[in-house]
């Protein structure tokens, strides 16, 4: 659970990005190509992606051998990857990290070391001599993997803001922040963000930026340097890619009506034991539901002492949201 305290100050200095960030979508699609979770919801990029990938060999090596070292799956991933100029365009982004300080790329590759390999460029990179390459590189994989996506993202992205526009109009920064239930939980002064290790964030006055992610899957994701200007990347709702049936069926018909139920109860964050007696059920049939609901990306669980803790995910409460259309 990642808590971001605000002051009264901080309420005014809520920023919503118009647009999403280039270099975030490329280190959450980055993110996406070394897992299989939530792989349903990219399915065609995915596909079309390996294909690019297979041949184009020079696309491959770069991926392979830059890339990927720089943004691992892991932990942690250098701040200075993802600078806020970014917000201004792709190639202000990049000019960003090419004029990053030495000594900040030093320090940030020595704590990428800590909890991954430590790429075997990085001395060339923190003294600038690979800076150029890194930047032509990033520039080259969002043009061919990014770029063709961009009707999806465009669409994703406009569904986003109606919501958040409807809930700042209607009740202002308050309701905003309410808006992203259950992927946060706003309760002044604390914004609890699902996050997959306990932190603490003070914005101190400085305000936070909410950037939409296409490509960021199951909770946002936030700079590890709490000095730096305070931000989320956030997941966006997204449909099946692929899916052409126009007819929407109700939540029962695709999970069953007892999991569908499940599902439902997780709506209050409530654990096993509880589900299970709101569904009436057995504790280990509500588990192995729970196993398949939080698999299927409709859910996600959390330690709170000794108890797991299910919540819905954006994709759960989206299902939940859906009618069926009349025949």
């Amino acid at each position: 659970m990642l808590r971001i305290i605000f002051t009264e100050r901080d309420l005014t200095k809520v920023r919503l990005a118009a647009t999403p960030d280039p270099l975030w979508e490329i280190t959450n699609s980055l993110d996406r190509l070394q897992t299989r979770r939530g792989r349903w919801a990219y399915a065609n990029w995915y596909r079309s992606t390996q294909e690019a990938l297979t041949e184009d060999r020079d696309l491959h090596a770069m991926v392979t051998d830059l890339l990927l070292p720089l943004f691992p799956r892991a932990a942690y991933f250098p701040d200075f990857l993802t600078p806020p100029a970014a917000l201004d365009g792709l190639d202000a982004g990049i000019e960003a990290i090419l004029a990053t300080p030495q000594e900040r790329v030093t320090s940030e590759l020595k704590t990428l070391a800590l909890v991954h390999r430590a790429p075997v460029f990085g001395k060339r990179l923190a003294s600038g001599e690979m800076r150029g390459e890194l930047g032509a590189a990033l520039r080259t994989y969002y043009q061919k993997v990014i770029e063709p996506q961009d009707d999806n993202i465009q669409e994703a992205v406009e569904g986003d803001r109606q919501l958040r526009s409807r809930a700042l109009v209607r009740g202002g920064v308050d309701k905003l922040l309410k808006s992203y239930w259950p992927l946060m939980r706003w309760h002044y002064p604390v914004l609890e963000v699902q996050y997959p290790y306990d932190r603490t964030l003070h914005l101190g006055g400085r305000g936070l930026l909410l950037s939409p992610s296409y490509f960021c899957w199951h909770y946002p994701v936030a700079l590890a340097d709490d000095d730096l200007p305070p931000m989320l990347s956030y997941p966006l709702l997204h449909k099946v890619e692929g899916d052409a049936d126009p007819e929407r069926p109700s939540t029962a018909a695709l999970l069953g009506t007892t999991r569908a139920a499940v599902l439902q109860a997780t709506s209050e964050g409530l654990t096993t034991g509880e589900i299970a007696k709101r569904v009436g059920i057995g504790a280990p049939t509500a588990s192995h539901h729970l196993t398949v609901l939080r698999d299927s990306g409709l859910i996600a669980s959390q330690r709170k002492q000794t108890s797991m803790l299910h919540i819905l995910t954006p994709l759960g409460a989206a299902l939940l949201r859906q009618k069926p259309r009349p025949r």
